[in-house]
């Protein structure tokens, strides 16, 4: 099983330091917003938003599609996102390697912003990490199903994952469902390529 974690936490932050740079950054952010600042500056500056009739391709504020990938909206949210990038994203980062998985993480988080841009019908806020977990999710995905290097514990792992997190997405309110599926849709491609192109040359 590979998303079994029994590293130290020194062994933690020596193997995985780009998944600890995102976690710290995420932590750091939330602290000052809701402790620190008192105004949420960060929530206020950062966060992406979406008008559907006049702002989808609007590029004046550009710096919220990657900003918003590291805030979060109440402590519930982060909790879930930081647990969920803390036990699964360290196998990945081993996989693609620091420089690639870092690259990657803000592709699938866009790729989910930019689904949200393009999809949705109402205008919304929206702030999170969950695009590009579900990216991390979506290369998951094409490993179990394409790669027999993946354990069978791993791979019913990720399935069940995936489905529940497909009914939460869709009964839940408050969940961003494009930026859901414009990050897994990102991470199953760009699984697709790494291992077609990028992994051959090596």
């Amino acid at each position: 099983m590979i998303f079994l974690r029994y590293e130290g936490f020194r062994s933690y932050l020596k193997l995985y330091p780009i998944t600890v740079a995102i976690l710290a950054i995420n932590i750091a952010l939330f602290v000052y917003d809701f402790w620190l600042g008192g105004d949420h500056y960060f929530i206020q500056k950062g966060i992406l938003l979406v008008d559907p009739f006049t702002n989808y391709f609007s590029f004046d504020e550009p710096w919220r599609y990657v900003t918003s990938i590291f805030l979060h909206g109440g402590f519930d949210h982060l909790l879930f996102n930081c647990f969920a990038i803390l036990v699964f994203a360290p196998p990945l980062e081993r996989i693609l390697g620091k420089f690639n998985y870092a690259f990657f993480y803000l592709f699938a988080g866009l790729m989910g912003n930019a689904f949200t841009a393009l999809l949705e019908t109402d205008s919304i806020s929206s702030l999170g990490a969950s695009g590009a977990i579900y990216g991390v999710y979506g290369i998951y995905l094409y490993l179990a199903l394409f790669k027999k290097a993946m354990d069978e514990g791993s791979r019913r792992t990720v399935y069940t994952i995936l489905i529940f997190g497909i009914i939460a997405s869709l009964l839940s309110p408050n969940t961003n469902l494009w930026a859901h599926l414009g990050g897994a849709v990102a991470g199953f491609g760009f699984g697709f390529l790494y291992d077609k192109v990028l992994n051959t040359r090596k």
